[in-house]
């Protein structure tokens, strides 16, 4: 069971409306989808660190790698989230990834 914070127009009228409920399980499922794409991008970045294999193998990890990591992206630019420096620093996401993605340029 969800927990739902109470709103302005609910609290005046001493319920909740549909449009209230539905907001609420919208951005539920916003944070879920983002959460799992986060932890898909997470995955597939740690794959392509580990790699150990032959130059094609690795190919094959970084297009996937630079694949989920959009996807996250586009994840965290619909829920509002637009700037993904701090998402770059922290999943340590390699220049060769981001190079797929367009970036042209990190700033320190």
């Amino acid at each position: 069971m969800a927990l739902r914070p109470p709103s302005r127009r609910s609290a005046a009228l001493g319920r909740e409306t549909g449009e209230d409920v539905l907001g609420h399980e919208l951005l539920e499922e916003m944070a879920i989808s983002l959460g799992r794409a986060g932890r898909i991008a997470e995955q597939a970045l740690s794959r392509l660190r580990e790699h150990k294999g032959t130059p094609q193998e690795r190919v094959k990890l970084l297009s996937a790698a630079a694949e989920s990591v959009h996807a996250y992206f586009i994840q965290r630019e619909l829920c509002g989230l637009r700037r993904h420096d701090d998402v770059i620093r922290d999943f340590e996401i390699p220049r060769e990834v981001l190079v797929r993605l367009g970036v042209t340029e990190r700033k320190p």
